[in-house]
């Protein structure tokens, strides 16, 4: 089930952050995923299953009004390669084209994730070597609505 993100769902986000380091985060960007959560967060969801918080990711607005941008997507490790992340996606998707007033998606992902983007028609606008740490790079993309 997906839902909006509560308070109450802090720590779950945060240990699925920890366990998807150094595998597709640094540990680095700790610090800003908290900053996020204390005073960017617009829309966030969770997806769970049980009591379990298995994936989580946000959107956000940006000065364009009819731009947004995808925002921290994490999976469970465990759960990578099982559709949840595809899932979750297709959710914030369909919600900027049916609440928001989106006519494009940004993400900025690292080359760790941004074949998954590839696959649901995001495409690469830019690159740029060791934006978030040391070996994650920068990749920004784009999906026109």
């Amino acid at each position: 089930m997906i839902r909006p993100y509560q308070i109450s769902d802090r720590e779950s986000v945060l240990k699925l952050f920890h366990l998807n380091c150094p595998a597709a985060f640094a540990e680095s960007e700790f610090d800003d995923l908290t900053f996020y959560l204390n005073h960017h967060l617009e829309d966030y969801f969770v997806l769970e299953s049980g009591n379990e918080i298995l994936a989580c990711g946000g959107i956000n607005s940006t000065e364009n009004p009819t731009q947004f941008k995808i925002s921290w997507d994490i999976v469970h490790p465990e759960h990578h390669g099982k559709g949840l992340g595809k899932q979750l996606l297709e959710y914030r998707v369909d919600f900027a084209r049916e609440k928001l007033t989106a006519h494009h998606l940004t993400v900025r992902t690292s080359q760790l994730a941004y074949r998954f983007y590839e696959k649901s028609g995001f495409q690469l606008e830019e690159t740029q070597p060791d934006y978030w740490a040391k070996g994650f790079d920068l990749y920004r993309m784009e999906l026109k609505l």
